[in-house]
């Protein structure tokens, strides 16, 4: 599937529960982008929650070990051609 993406497309792949982390890396070595939080697992290990920070340093880390980077949400808007705005409803 992989393959069938267009050069010029910005992808990312997730997975739920205790994929999630396989999935981090796979998506790292598809050249694709990376999600992860608590929406889609609550388990940082066997019997142990997670907090939404532990998913994301665990993320983090199997990332930049493989030698990929972490880019931050200026960064991401950037790429993608996004404008950020205030939330409906709150002046700007």
């Amino acid at each position: 599937m992989i393959n069938a993406v267009p050069s010029d497309w910005c992808w990312s792949a997730f997975s739920l529960g205790r994929d999630q982390m396989p999935y981090v890396a796979a998506a790292v070595l598809a050249g694709g982008n990376i999600r992860v939080g608590l929406e889609d697992n609550l388990w940082l290990g066997k019997g142990q929650l997670a907090t939404n920070a532990q998913l994301v340093e665990r993320a983090v880390t199997i990332t930049e070990s493989m030698g990929a980077w972490i880019i931050g949400p200026q960064a991401v808007r950037e790429r993608l051609g996004l404008v950020k705005r205030a939330p409906a409803g709150v002046a700007a």
